[in-house]
């Protein structure tokens, strides 16, 4: 990131984050697009399928008073770079690195668990067969599942997911 730079955010086209990262790099841009591996089951088969952690976003350094930035709204996969009126806005300090520190080596972030819960919490699951039912956290078995107990059918059932699955309740 040159001197003087800061992150601001570019809102993409639907699943143009790829896209729009590519054709920025063309242009000069520092970017960064957080990205994270998730493992999928789909017809007895197991696979690792790569996304962005914030769909239709991406990162992009600059200075407003040095750089054309303007050129972001016409690049191909952009949607706009994220503004107040006509300023664009940058990302409070920090947070980019916050991202980036939680990366692996292979250059995936880690999603470990929402912030605030813990065992006993309650929580909703975002993602999966059981999308939007709401239990308790029981435990955490290792780094890629944990225990969830959710009322199904008049009775308390176990299940395990992954940390990338749940939210808050």
């Amino acid at each position: 990131m040159m001197p003087g730079a800061r992150w601001y955010v570019v809102h993409t086209q639907p699943n143009g984050e790829v896209r729009a990262n590519l054709n920025l790099r063309r242009q000069g841009f520092s970017t960064y697009l957080p990205r994270y591996a998730r493992g999928r089951r789909h017809a007895r088969r197991h696979d690792v399928v790569v996304r962005p952690l914030f769909p239709r976003y991406l990162f992009v350094a600059l200075d407003p008073a040095r750089d054309r930035w303007r050129s972001i709204h016409s690049t191909f996969g952009v949607s706009s770079l994220v503004a107040a009126g006509e300023d664009p806005v940058p990302v409070p300090d920090g947070v980019v690195d916050e991202i980036r520190a939680r990366e692996t080596d292979e250059g995936f972030v880690r999603l470990g668990l929402p912030a605030g819960v813990r065992p006993g919490s309650p929580v909703r699951l975002i993602d999966g067969v059981f999308a939007e039912a709401t239990g308790v956290l029981e435990r955490v078995a290792d780094a890629n599942r944990v225990a969830i107990l959710l009322q199904l059918l008049g009775r308390e059932v176990r299940v395990f997911v992954s940390p990338a699955c749940l939210g808050a309740a």
